[in-house]
């Protein structure tokens, strides 16, 4: 070993052992795909937009760091969730970095070891990776065999741990479930009594029937510790990356001393801005996207060779096959690509993950599909 590499070696040892052991995250390549295994909205502004667009960011004073638009921008989104009175948002560079700032923010000692984290599983993977990095113990309960709640064990594991944050995906990802609104009440009250916070992550509200804001508004005191994360991701700002929390702003203004400063850049934030300015046109792209998803779902479930397909509340479908593995890679050879879930959890074996596009993209993947199946 030469001198350099022993040194390098020396020096890779400074980092933590369980990063060392982590897997960095992997986006597939897609140049030259059909683009189905992200949710992304697949609708392009009008090039009229995409002027407007231009000439606002080329006109910023990129010279300078972000000022008072965030102000302008916060503002906007309050409006478009219609918070509730004495709110306050938090904004983050995607909901990612959100997720991260709300476990440092809670990442102490308790009197009986470290703070928790508890989520239903499976569910996003950003919880349990943000759990781990920022000094949390990550709480898993797992959810039924059809993607529900399992209430009872969800009550019990959480006055048992006693979790400083509860996330529940409301849709789920990758399930696209829509839990019952008494169940997700329960599970709140059931935090509320042992004083954690519940984050409510409504990363895919363009897709869904309804929104937890609904009950924030409705029954303010049992829903005081409850913050609402959502991204513009889904809305159609993936390249963005603007996420945002929704909170009572004593809860969020302690949240907002541990973001870094700066942390969303002046093209993010007017181009937010510019979106929310156009919201209908975004709102018509949802509504497009919702209208092909049941259609979607009725053509997999008449597919040979699919086992099982469960209903969505989401731009996504989840569906079970013979040999996932196999059927993605099919896939990817005619040009389409999909998300393998099944190592995510055992609930998830053989199951792949397919967005909601346009018609035109839905036939393309579904005949891939059939191919591949």
């Amino acid at each position: 070993m030469s001198a350099d590499s022993s040194t390098q070696a020396k020096a890779l040892q400074r980092i933590r052992a369980d990063v060392r052991a982590m897997h960095a995250y992997h986006v597939q390549p897609s140049q030259g795909l059909l683009k189905m295994d992200t949710m992304e909205n697949p609708f392009r502004l009008p090039l009229a937009l995409q002027k407007a667009l231009g000439e606002r960011l080329g006109a910023l004073e990129i010279n300078r760091y972000p000022g008072e638009r965030l102000d302008v921008l916060k503002q906007m989104l309050q409006d478009y969730a219609g918070a509730p009175e004495g709110s306050a948002v938090l904004l983050g560079n995607g909901s990612d970095e959100i997720i991260t700032l709300l476990a440092l923010a809670t990442a102490q000692p308790g009197a009986e070891g470290r703070a928790k984290m508890l989520a239903p599983m499976p569910g996003f993977v950003m919880y349990p990776m943000s759990a781990q990095l920022q000094g949390l113990d990550f709480v898993p309960v797992q959810l039924t065999a059809d993607f529900d709640l399992d209430v009872p064990a969800m009550l019990a594991t959480i006055a048992a741990q006693q979790p400083a944050i509860t996330y529940l995906a409301y849709p789920n990802n990758p399930t696209a479930t829509l839990w019952a609104e008494d169940k997700v009440q329960a599970v709140i009250d059931a935090v509320g009594a042992i004083g954690g916070l519940v984050v409510m992550d409504e990363a895919y509200q363009p897709f869904a029937c309804r929104s937890w804001i609904t009950q924030m508004h409705a029954n303010p005191e049992r829903n005081a510790h409850v913050l609402l994360m959502r991204t513009l991701s889904k809305f159609g700002l993936a390249g963005a990356r603007l996420g945002y929390l929704i909170g009572p702003a004593a809860i969020v203004n302690e949240l907002d001393k541990v973001r870094p400063p700066y942390n969303i850049s002046v093209l993010n934030c007017e181009t937010a801005i510019f979106a929310l300015e156009h919201a209908d046109l975004y709102a018509e792209q949802a509504a497009a996207i919702r209208a092909e998803r049941q259609p979607l779902i009725d053509a997999l479930t008449a597919l040979p060779g699919v086992d099982k397909v469960w209903p969505s509340q989401a731009n996504m479908v989840l569906l079970r096959v013979q040999d996932a593995t196999k059927a993605q890679a099919a896939m990817k050879a005619c040009g389409v690509l999909v998300k393998n879930v099944s190592a995510m959890h055992p609930l998830l074996a053989n199951c792949l993950r397919l967005t909601v596009g346009t018609r035109e993209e839905n036939a393309r993947m579904l005949a891939a599909l059939k191919e591949s199946l």
